[in-house]
């Protein structure tokens, strides 16, 4: 049996779970970022992030490496292409669902979070026009097909969690400006999976907002912080260190 160590509003899980669903596999999941479920993460995960897959006696961390070993593992329903050119356009767009797009909308959700101190000056629209422009690369790789790389595959299900994402943070797609990604997302969230995994984010997101907890560290790393610092942003980050307001991805106990 499966068991994924989960958490709704994670986009490396929400992606993980819909391929998983995909394919129609038996499996078990658990919110593993609450408190009570850390340590049993922490002893999989020193890095305590989600998701974790565990197989039999397999542990396979990070989203992609997880995808990866599903569709080899399990063959029926593949989400990676079979043709090399167009897995390379699929792992790219992955790609850039994990690194640019999961930085982007993190640095940028800093604001709804409760933090003491005001989002740095510019974040935000530093935020708009870097997701314009990935808007924009949407679009032209949507041309004349019905999802990202032809049939549905994991450049779709990395990308749309994401998308659900800025909706929230209020940079919804413009229909006038991408049309053929307004529809893409339309099509998305008619998908059985899809329609799942918003479910369950709606779930956690309201429960957040209603109880209100105020976030005492927000959890930084890589991508994050580059995206942050190439938009000029050292001395805020910087000072957020100092204010204790920072964490990192191997403190479990956060």
């Amino acid at each position: 049996m499966i068991t994924l160590y989960d958490n709704a509003l994670s986009p490396f899980a929400r992606k993980v779970r819909m391929v998983i669903e995909y394919k129609g596999l038996p499996f078990e999941a658990f919110d593993a970022l609450t408190p009570e479920a850390r340590p049993r993460l922490a002893e999989v995960n020193p890095r305590v992030e989600v998701p974790v897959l565990k197989d039999g006696d397999v542990v396979v961390v990070n989203s992609s490496d997880i995808v990866a070993y599903l569709d080899h593992r399990y063959p029926e329903r593949p989400v990676y292409p079979s043709d090399p050119a167009v897995r390379v356009a699929a792992r790219a767009w992955e790609r850039t669902a994990d690194t640019l797009l999961d930085a982007i909308i993190h640095d940028i959700s800093y604001g709804g979070l409760g933090f003491p101190d005001a989002t740095p000056a510019g974040l935000i629209e530093a935020g708009q026009e870097d997701l314009e422009t990935i808007y924009m690369d949407l679009e032209l790789a949507l041309e004349g097909k019905e999802f990202l790389c032809g049939d549905l595959s994991i450049a779709d299900l990395a990308v749309f969690p994401h998308m659900t994402a800025t909706r929230f943070l209020g940079i919804p797609i413009d229909a006038g400006r991408h049309p053929r990604l307004l529809a893409w997302y339309k099509r998305m969230r008619g998908l059985d999976i899809c329609r799942a995994d918003l479910a369950r984010a709606r779930t956690m997101m309201e429960a957040f907002m209603k109880d209100r907890p105020r976030v005492q560290r927000l959890v930084w790393r890589g991508d994050r912080i580059e995206w942050l610092f190439a938009h000029g942003f050292h001395a805020w980050f910087f000072e957020e260190i100092r204010a204790g307001r920072v964490a990192w991805p191997r403190q479990s106990d956060d």
